[in-house]
């Protein structure tokens, strides 16, 4: 096993257990399942730590709104490991009617958020293929302090 040097997503340590998982790099802050502490995403997936003066105006405004799951806020990221994908169905959430598909951890299947699979309003295309997890679901592992 082999650590890719590819893009993020694609930065994981894949091992054979009873169940798969993906283990991301030890120097990076990452975000895990409070319930099994599988990996669920690098911090650099994080929507709202992007780079550059486009991503930092983006930034402002993503870091102003709150995302808010069911279970209190959440998180939207880029991309997230170790996470199954139910079926799309279309909600009307807070910011209007969107396709999305719930999504689960792997290991112990305990629902996470979800996976926007489609937008329907132009203002929120950017969600897009995008993962919503809740904080009550995931805490920070590796190098926070």
């Amino acid at each position: 096993p082999e650590l890719s040097e590819e893009t993020p997503a694609e930065m994981v340590k894949m091992t054979k257990s009873k169940t798969f998982q993906a283990y991301l790099p030890n120097c990076h802050r990452t975000y895990s399942c409070i319930h099994c502490r599988a990996h669920l995403a690098n911090h650099d997936e994080l929507i709202s730590k992007a780079s550059g003066l486009l991503s930092d105006l983006m930034n402002y405004f993503l870091t102003k709104m709150s995302f808010q799951g069911s279970q209190g806020r959440a998180y939207l990221f880029n991309s997230v490991v170790n996470v199954g994908c139910g079926p799309a169905e279309e909600r009307v959430l807070l910011t209007g009617l969107h396709a999305v598909a719930d999504i689960y951890c792997e290991n112990c299947k305990t629902t996470l958020g979800w996976k926007y699979e489609h937008a329907f309003e132009s203002s929120q295309k950017y969600k897009e293929g995008k993962f919503i997890i809740e904080l009550a679901h995931m805490i920070k592992d590796n190098g926070w302090e």
